[in-house]
């Protein structure tokens, strides 16, 4: 198995030009000990001592996202207890490093004197601040059952997955909804369970302010769809057949560099369910896969995929040590990610650069295809069970069944054996899709084995998050399609870069929006977005 894997890793060996040119510069006004020069020097004392605790949690980090990543991708079955236990240890450090007595009352005196520190001290002491208070009640027992529990269901989740087995991952799920409705608790047991979640993946979001965008959504996206299959699909032909794996890897590569990823920092793996990580700005980690009868399935994996690995490489390299490292929340993560899977891989002007792209490495099968076929088959609507395989129009559909089931599992109305049911019911109800097994249904996602509940609302909140910075670029007089027709995506990155992606976490998301847009987060340029494009494509 960690062989088969191995054997399909891509060397990275392409040197990003860009990659130091166009990094954001460190804040000049810092001090060297994070503070200001004029603070008092029990101030510095302090923040020597935060300083000194996030290296000691930066070095965890890397060594927990290094195991997760190894798990996920080149570790053998048998590994999985010993790799549960190393990473509940790890689990059960982190919480004594950040929540001792002495480091609260540490993080309570530099939040009272906040206006006394610098920038980037004072964003490192919110974000430390904030995961403390999230920590703090927590029994360090159960995070480190949690842990210990996700390694192994995540194991059982690929071995279901493959079999169609829903039987054997059902108890692992209900296990891991028990014991993170108990964590939330422990955490705020004001609010509720799932808040609690959601408000970790994106802060200063709840049930109640998902209820409002989904419902925008819905109300945009079922009458369009409806209208929609009322029209004769595109055909696609030109992209249907069998295309070899080991040129597809080599493909994988190519769109990597192409979107501007810095091929010295990255590392392209082989998995069963596609994902990104990084340990710092000089090392990204995509994960994926590919099917001899989809081609398109890894080229927009790799697009999205790619904008996972630009975020992260995009980020202030002065943050790498911190608590400010990576994206702002999982929305802002997936709003970079389906930006470029769909704002810029799907886009009419994009079209020939990627078509151009597949010639290269398929030219027998490709060579008498047009952009404008391209274009018109990536962009047919089509509802199918698979979410990472939908349409652009259909696929806040498959997340909104996924958030109201994860609602049901917990608020108590369901429990793991009703899920297989209720996903069905919701397919045929939202898309009109019958689920043929669980392999194309409830099993088809690791996010629940992983423990990601309140993660997947960030995948439409991601969408909406690109329409609105994609017309702020152009407001701002950027020419898009000038930009996608010559394939040199820079001036999008370098936009990205200055107004999103050097921030990492110093700024929540609706900061971010807000800095970016002048205006606060409007659901609006989605829908509309939507409306327009589709419209247009199917002459309605």
């Amino acid at each position: 198995m960690a062989d088969e894997t191995r054997a399909h890793e891509v060397s990275a060996t392409h040197q990003n030009n860009e990659s130091q040119a166009n990094q954001p510069q460190v804040d000049a006004t810092r001090h060297p000990e994070g503070a200001t020069k004029d603070a008092p020097s029990s101030l510095r004392a302090d923040v020597e001592a935060i300083n000194k605790l996030e290296r000691h949690l930066y070095a965890h980090r890397y060594a927990e996202k290094s195991s997760e990543t190894y798990g996920m991708t080149i570790d053998p079955p048998k590994a999985t207890a010993d790799r549960g236990e190393a990473l509940a240890i790890l689990c059960e450090e982190d919480h004594d490093l950040l929540c001792s007595s002495r480091m609260g009352t540490t993080l309570n005196r530099l939040t009272a004197n906040a206006s006394q520190l610098d920038p980037i001290t004072r964003a490192q002491v919110r974000v430390l601040k904030r995961s403390y208070d999230a920590q703090v009640n927590v029994d360090p027992n159960d995070d480190a059952s949690l842990t210990r529990l996700l390694t192994e269901s995540d194991g059982v989740w690929r071995r279901a997955k493959l079999s169609n087995d829903w039987a054997s991952f059902e108890p692992y799920l209900d296990r891991i909804v028990t014991l993170m409705r108990r964590i939330a608790h422990e955490r705020d047991p004001r609010r509720d369970a799932y808040d609690v979640w959601l408000d970790e993946y994106e802060p200063g979001s709840s049930c109640e302010f998902y209820d409002d965008f989904f419902a925008q959504v819905k109300d945009a996206v079922v009458p369009l769809l409806m209208d929609v299959r009322t029209k004769r699909a595109p055909s696609r032909a030109c992209i249907e057949g069998r295309f070899d794996p080991n040129r597809q890897w080599l493909l994988a590569k190519d769109i990597a560099q192409l979107e501007g990823v810095d091929m010295d920092a990255y590392w392209l793996t082989a998995t069963e369910h596609p994902f990104s990580e990084a340990l710092t700005t000089h090392y990204a980690i995509t994960a994926a896969h590919v099917h001899e009868n989809d081609v398109m399935s890894n080229v927009f994996t790799m697009l999205h995929e790619g904008g996972h690995n630009l975020y992260e490489q995009g980020v202030n390299p002065a943050f790498n040590y911190t608590s400010l490292s990576g994206g702002s929340s999982a929305g802002m993560h997936e709003g970079q990610s389906r930006f470029f899977e769909n704002y810029v891989g799907r886009d009419r002007a994009f079209a020939p650069t990627l078509l151009a792209l597949l010639q290269r490495h398929f030219r027998g099968q490709m060579n008498r295809t047009t952009p404008q076929q391209l274009y018109l088959a990536v962009n047919r609507v089509e509802p199918q069970p698979l979410r990472m395989e939908a349409d652009e129009l259909t696929y806040p559909l498959h997340i909104l069944v996924r958030y109201e089931i994860e609602r049901m599992l917990f608020s108590g109305e369901a429990t793991a054996k009703d899920v297989p049911g209720l996903w069905s019911q919701k397919y045929k109800s939202y898309l009109g899709v019958l689920v043929p097994d669980d392999t194309h249904g409830a099993l088809q996602d690791s996010h629940w084995a992983d423990g990601l509940m309140g993660y997947f609302p960030g995948y439409a909140l991601g969408g909406a998050y690109g329409a609105q910075l994609r017309d702020q670029m152009i407001a701002d007089g950027l020419d898009w399609e000038g930009t996608l027709s010559s394939g040199d995506l820079a001036p999008i990155r370098d936009w990205l870069r200055d107004r999103i992606w050097q921030y990492g976490r110093s700024k929540d998301p609706a900061e971010l929006i807000w800095s970016a847009c002048h205006e606060h987060f409007d659901a609006t340029h989605y829908t509309n977005y939507l409306q327009q494009k589709f419209s247009k494509l199917y002459n309605l």
